[in-house]
């Protein structure tokens, strides 16, 4: 799901009139909250978009709270075990998660999650979203998709993507590719999209669906070569690249972020940190960030997020039966 196709989700839902009418509900709840440090798990190491996102959502949202918003990176399996403290921390509005595309794959993708997605975990609120680019290595001699499909029909299997982990938006998209080409290729996950850059910039991994923003620099520097934007219609970040579906493949992915809480937390302290969530998105320093990083605000309330989630969930459903993924694979 593309910008256009994200917004157009959100609106489809009355996010304007449903937030207003949401937080007048909500608004003459008294609140004595937060009265110490709060926390935001995120997932996935340090340096990739979902962090950098959040951080930036916490720091202003600190400004407005009057306390500390600590960011604790903890990544490891797909984002299991961050996901899971936050499920199992105490449900007092101190504890909140980070999740991305990954946290709605595991859910068919996991057998015997620790948790249980929909009831354990309740939403706050969306916060961005980053296109995604089809980028190789310049050694590959690959330039657009239809090299992309020979060099694969000629050697099945020897040409490998990576990706920030099994389940995750690069995987799956991946996947994808593999299905609308009818091509054969090689999964390499890693524990987020840092490593995987690394290693494709240093030529171990042939190509990779990766966050534009991350990969800007060095696609213009000439270090990756873009064979195309997996969006519905030409970015406004990268409008010389080619989409994916201009060349006759027909795929979108992108990789969005959202804020959780442990079901249980009071409503007054999800409404508390949704509309500070939506300020942040619209503070001078973070709509800049987000502009200069390639980033899409998205806002809207937490009934809409969990709608998102939901539509998310049978969506990635559909891709991991159909090509038989595994949490290994």
């Amino acid at each position: 799901m593309d910008r256009r196709n994200v917004l157009a989700a959100l609106s489809a839902l009355g996010a304007a009139s449903a937030t207003g009418l949401w937080m007048t509900r909500v608004s003459a709840q008294a609140i004595d909250w937060p009265a110490k440090p709060v926390r935001i798990i995120v997932p996935f190491p340090p340096g990739g978009t979902t962090d950098l996102v959040t951080r930036l959502v916490a720091t202003e949202v600190a400004k407005a709270l009057g306390q500390p918003v600590i960011v604790e990176n903890r990544p490891g399996a797909g984002t299991v075990i961050g996901v899971d403290a936050a499920a199992k921390a105490p449900a007092d509005g101190y504890t909140f998660v980070t999740v991305a595309n990954s946290f709605c794959a595991n859910q068919t993708l996991v057998k015997n999650l620790p948790y249980d997605t929909l009831r354990d975990l309740r939403p706050v609120g969306l916060m961005g979203m980053s296109e995604h680019v089809l980028a190789v290595h310049p050694a590959t001699g690959l330039r657009t998709v239809a090299d992309l499909a020979a060099a694969a029909n000629k050697a099945p299997g020897k040409l490998s993507y990576a990706s920030f982990g099994s389940g995750t938006s690069a995987h799956l998209s991946g996947a994808m590719l593999e299905h609308a080409l009818g091509v054969q290729l090689t999964h390499v996950p890693y524990k987020g999209q840092a490593p995987a850059l690394n290693d494709l910039l240093g030529g171990q991994v042939t190509m990779m669906f990766g966050n534009w923003p991350e990969f800007r620099q060095h696609v213009k520097a000439g270090k990756l070569v873009a064979l195309g934007m997996a969006t519905a219609k030409r970015s406004s970040q990268a409008s010389e690249i080619a989409t994916l579906a201009e060349q006759g493949v027909v795929l979108e992915s992108n990789s969005w972020s959202g804020m959780l809480a442990r079901s249980g937390t009071p409503d007054a302290v999800v409404a508390r940190m949704n509309a500070e969530i939506n300020k942040a998105l619209q503070s001078p320093a973070v709509v800049k960030a987000f502009s200069d990083g390639g980033i899409v605000s998205l806002a809207g309330t937490p009934a809409q997020f969990g709608a998102f989630i939901r539509s998310e969930i049978d969506k990635y459903a559909d891709v991991i039966r159909r090509a038989n993924i595994s949490a290994g694979n």
